[in-house]
């Protein structure tokens, strides 16, 4: 099954969406995301996508300087810390000394059950999203844990920090009744990449139900009025299939039809906008936050949709249609 750095695309015509947002990116994107679209779509080297990474990394071990938007400030969150291993994943680089000492940070700030808060202890009067709140004693989240956990799993890190971080997954995951949308995404990467593989897929399967019973996805993006909106965010904010399996092989590819997750698949594609770029989840609360996360979502809806095959001229360059089961689970 191809993946999104085995099949680069043909180079894109003037009029095409991945030429479209290549111009958004060159426009507005900080270095970090331009090198990692050369790097995914234009054949480019990991090396200055690494050095663009480099540049977030703090005294501390861990990431800050708002490599993540939405928390702002110099200081390392854990909530960075995800957003720096899915790069360093799309690189094939979660390897070595480099993530031995990122582990090692992890064990520095991990809450008493093993877990990683969402953000850092409130110090220093940084600002950060409003559904980000601050706390001086932050409790463990599966939003941080999740996503960091099962990349480390899924690259073959082995660390003594991973094994009460996989207990508190494995206990948050298998035993929470009521989600928010988010934390079912955290959820999935985690069940992605951890290694007990039947474990994984009958978790999986309790939380595609849940997401259906609970219409915590809008599978009809034609009415999505009829769903209800993400608890605590902005009133027309949802999210679709393709939020949740962002790749074919994700075990909540299982979850949707072929209609209803390629049906969300030519929304995604219909979504980008005249300037190039695709639309982020929720309200703008601060305007440099907003700016730096566009180009951000601009990549995720590119990858998406050319892990699917659905990202013109992508299918020339041998990544063709993939197909999914013909039913939910």
């Amino acid at each position: 099954m191809p993946g999104d750095e085995a099949c680069a695309p043909a180079a894109p015509t003037a009029a095409s969406a991945l030429a479209r947002a290549e111009q958004f990116i060159w426009l507005t994107a900080r270095v970090l995301e331009q090198r990692r679209f050369a790097f995914h779509f234009l054949g480019g080297d990991a090396d200055p996508v690494d050095a663009a990474l480099g540049a977030y990394l703090g005294g501390d071990g861990g990431y800050g300087h708002a490599l993540d938007p939405d928390l702002r400030g110099p200081l390392s969150h854990p909530l960075h810390t995800a957003h720096a291993l899915r790069v360093l994943d799309g690189l094939g680089r979660c390897a070595g000394q480099r993530i031995e000492r990122l582990c090692t940070h992890l064990i520095r700030v991990s809450t008493p059950d093993g877990a990683l808060p969402a953000t850092a202890p409130a110090s220093g009067g940084y600002p950060a999203a409003p559904y980000l709140p601050l706390h001086d004693d932050p409790p463990g989240d599966l939003l941080a844990t999740g996503p960091v956990v099962g990349i480390l799993h899924r690259n073959r890190v082995w660390h003594a920090w991973l094994f009460r971080a996989t207990d508190f997954c494995w206990d948050r995951v298998e035993n929470l009744r009521h989600w928010n949308p988010y934390e079912i995404q955290s959820a999935v990467a985690f069940l992605d990449g951890v290694p007990d593989r039947a474990r994984a897929s009958a978790a999986a399967d309790r939380l595609g139900r849940l997401v259906r019973e609970r219409r915590l996805v809008v599978l009809d993006p034609a009415r999505q009025d009829a769903y209800p909106p993400v608890p605590g965010r902005v009133p027309d904010e949802h999210l679709y299939p393709y939020d949740f399996a962002r790749r074919p092989e994700s075990l909540a590819r299982g979850w949707f039809t072929d209609a209803e997750l390629y049906g969300s698949l030519r929304f995604l594609a219909g979504r980008q906008q005249p300037d190039g770029g695709w639309p982020v989840h929720g309200g703008a609360w601060a305007p440099g936050s907003s700016l730096e996360r566009r180009p951000i979502a601009t990549l995720e809806a590119l990858l998406t949709l050319r892990a699917y095959g659905r990202l013109p001229g992508a299918a020339q360059a041998g990544c063709p249609s993939l197909p999914g089961p013909a039913a939910p689970r």
